[in-house]
């Protein structure tokens, strides 16, 4: 499951439809995700949530509108309820709700009852490599009940009041948590049917007592999170081919 429902607030839009190095960017985590999946349920936003979140979302760059993407001479890709939904490569799409993990909840609907291992990835990673998504795959094909990429925190963490530096985190022990994340299935749903909200599925798990393992991350699986990124994002990309 690839989830691109978010409206994008720290960008300033749906970066997840917008291009990289010649497709949108959820086309890059579908394709990613393809490497170890039998099908790939991708989760778009509801038509109504633009940037500044419902009702504010039927402008020029709203993703999904006839007047954005597909207008000549636009540098927008065309994206899910327009005309883009063929080129982002997934098998099933459906529309996401006001949280990630509803959207998380409407991606598991779509997914058959008899899959075993359900991995979620964050649209907004496109760099994440297949070799990843096999290792968390593997993971819970060896007994976990989830399994996420972790990279250990390499800078010194304050915690703070305001501007005012109230202390030092000792770092030991933490790490940097990505996507993509693999779960058994049962685990996953029963984890979601408490209708619980996290920042990551991970970390539903963990409320239910589930046992979740980490794996080595990769410092290049990059979030999308801000203009630059996307800029940085095209740069790897292109170092990455042949």
């Amino acid at each position: 499951m690839v989830v691109a429902g978010g409206s994008g607030r720290r960008f300033g839009g749906p970066k997840q439809f917008l291009p990289l190095a010649g497709l949108p960017v959820a086309a890059w985590s579908v394709r990613a995700a393809r490497s170890v999946a039998d099908g790939v349920v991708l989760v778009v936003p509801p038509p109504d949530r633009g940037p500044d979140g419902p009702g504010t979302g039927s402008g020029p760059d709203r993703p999904g509108t006839g007047s954005g993407p597909d207008r000549p001479g636009s540098d927008r890709v065309p994206a899910p309820g327009a005309t883009g939904e063929a080129a982002l490569g997934a098998d099933t799409v459906v529309t996401g709700g006001a949280t990630r993990a509803a959207s998380v909840r409407a991606g598991l609907a779509a997914v058959p009852a008899e899959a075993e291992v359900i991995v979620v990835h964050d649209a907004a990673r496109p760099l994440a490599r297949p070799e990843l998504f096999a290792s968390v795959v593997a993971a819970v094909r060896a007994g976990a009940d989830g399994a996420v990429p972790a990279v250990p925190v390499a800078d010194t963490l304050k915690r703070t009041e305001g501007d005012r530096v109230a202390g030092t985190v000792e770092r030991d022990g933490l790490v940097s948590v990505q996507t993509p994340q693999a779960f058994a299935a049962a685990a996953l749903r029963t984890a979601h049917g408490r209708s619980g909200e996290a920042t990551d599925d991970a970390g539903l798990l963990e409320a239910t007592g589930a046992t979740v393992v980490t794996v080595a991350g990769d410092p290049g699986n990059l979030k999308v999170t801000r203009p630059e990124d996307l800029a940085l994002a095209g740069v790897l990309l292109a170092g990455s081919r042949p």
